[in-house]
């Protein structure tokens, strides 16, 4: 008697189990490159699996889609894009794809900075290089996987609230550090123009001999005249970009007699610990720019 008894318990508990089991759901995401992916398994945790189509160390400006993007696409429940142009892409990759799902623009409500690449006026499109876009893009992200899951809407507020508290605790960081720091002394020289954002967030000037994509050329003549804008400011720090090809820089550095001041991480994560998450690539960047300055 005892014996069925307890055969009873097991068998229900088991279901409940099992019930449970299947009311758990997983979100399944893709985000089109690593700064983004990461925004979204902060906050979606264990219950999102995330799939970058970008990853680490790798430049979004030379991405081209393969086969096997498309059939990643055609899986997912939800797709993130930053938006701004980022991914020209995108829309030929749905469509191949055969993805009937919510494409999420987790730049939505950002307000635009315009960039001139090649001598024409263009949006430019990082904008998560300001950590106060970076909580709108937590927020964006936060929603989005809310809709997508309303099961586990509580669990995605107490981490998108959380991980918005610790973005936002950056940005006020990187405020302070740099308001600290003279007018005069804030300009550096980078690899290409992907800092707007950050400049105009925290009053940094950035110079960069390549536009809009690490893949445009710089011409002789704007060489030229940025380093005779760099001996004439004295800039005197120069920074490599993870992704980006270093030589031009380097060739500026040299004739400008400015120091290398480190790796940046604007466009990718990187596989080191320094710069593996969208928080500590951001951290990383305030530092070591700052430092240079002091």
């Amino acid at each position: 008697m005892n014996v069925l008894k307890a055969m009873k318990i097991s068998s229900a508990t088991l279901i409940l189990l099992c019930s449970g089991s299947a009311m758990a759901k997983t979100v399944n995401t893709v985000a089109s490159f690593s700064v983004l992916a990461d925004i979204v398994k902060q906050v979606g945790g264990e219950h999102v699996e995330v799939t970058s189509l970008i990853g680490p160390n790798s430049d979004p400006h030379a991405f081209y889609p393969t086969p096997k993007d498309s059939i990643t696409l055609n899986q997912a429940d939800v797709v993130f894009i930053s938006g701004f142009g980022l991914e020209g892409w995108m829309e030929r990759l749905v469509k191949a794809s055969g993805y009937k799902g919510e494409v999420i623009t987790a730049s939505t409500g950002i307000q635009t900075r315009s960039m001139i690449d090649d001598g024409e006026k263009m949006v430019d499109p990082h904008a998560w290089n300001s950590m106060a876009n970076g909580i709108v893009y937590a927020t964006n992200v936060m929603n989005a996987l809310i809709l997508a899951d309303p099961q586990d809407a509580e669990y995605f507020k107490e981490r998108g609230h959380r991980y918005i508290a610790e973005l936002t605790k950056l940005n006020n960081w990187a405020i302070d550090t740099f308001n600290a720091i003279p007018k005069e002394k804030k300009k550096v020289l980078t690899s290409h123009d992907a800092f707007g954002y950050f400049g105009a967030e925290y009053g940094v000037e950035f110079l960069a001999p390549q536009g809009y994509s690490t893949e445009s050329e710089a011409s002789t003549q704007k060489v030229a005249s940025l380093i005779t804008q760099i001996k004439a400011e004295d800039i005197n720090t120069y920074f490599m970009e993870d992704q980006a090809d270093p030589r031009l820089v380097r060739q500026i550095g040299a004739a400008t007699g400015a120091k290398e001041g480190g790796k940046l991480y604007p466009e990718a994560l990187s596989d080191a610990n320094d710069a593996n998450t969208y928080a500590k690539a951001f951290e990383h960047n305030v530092t070591i720019i700052a430092n240079t300055m002091k």
